[in-house]
């Protein structure tokens, strides 16, 4: 198993540990980071549980899910989660998601966040197409996909189920062909 660490100017990518469930939980558990993912604020096991997954996923062969904190470079501590899961029957391409802390928000970090993991999928993994979805109310995450160089396809009407019932998402994408690291 070859274990990510991949850093940029301001933040760094590493595998999750145990050690890293207190953090994590302080986003997942807060209400106003799960705002717009498909859940609600998540309790310290449901966490845990999620980190043993995360693990897990990075032992398989061929890995097709990438778990990864996000550390704040400066200060060494995790800020945030990213996620990339590469398609298992299209392995030229990987889905992304992301979170943070709302400490963090408003700073650029998110922009800095999806750069790096469109690096990380181009550059470390040789990936063709790396795509997100987002919410249609979460405008940041659509600031940070279209200022890091993705390019917003489209709606997948109905696409996620959440506690409020179902939510259309905006899906953004780069292409290794046009991609320009900023």
């Amino acid at each position: 198993m070859r274990r990510v660490v991949y850093n940029g100017e301001r933040l760094g990518l590493r595998e999750v540990t145990e050690a890293d469930v207190p953090a994590l939980h302080a986003l997942y558990g807060d209400a106003a980071a799960t705002q717009h993912m498909p859940f609600g604020p998540r309790s310290l096991a449901e966490v845990a549980r999620l980190v043993e997954q995360a693990m897990e996923a990075a032992t398989a062969e061929p890995r097709l899910l990438y778990v990864l904190a996000v550390v704040d470079a400066a200060r060494c501590d995790v800020i945030g989660v990213a996620r990339l899961s590469i398609e298992a029957v299209h392995p030229h391409s990987a889905e992304i998601g992301f979170g943070l802390h709302p400490e963090q928000w408003g700073r650029g970090i998110g922009t800095d966040l999806v750069r790096l993991l469109l690096s990380f999928g181009f550059k470390e993994l040789g990936l063709h197409r790396v795509w997100g979805a987002r919410s249609p109310a979460n405008l940041p995450a659509q600031l940070a996909m279209l200022t890091a160089g993705m390019v917003e396809e489209g709606r997948i009407r109905h696409h996620v189920h959440t506690p409020q019932g179902w939510r259309d998402s905006i899906v953004h994408s780069a292409l290794e062909d046009e991609w320009i690291e900023r």
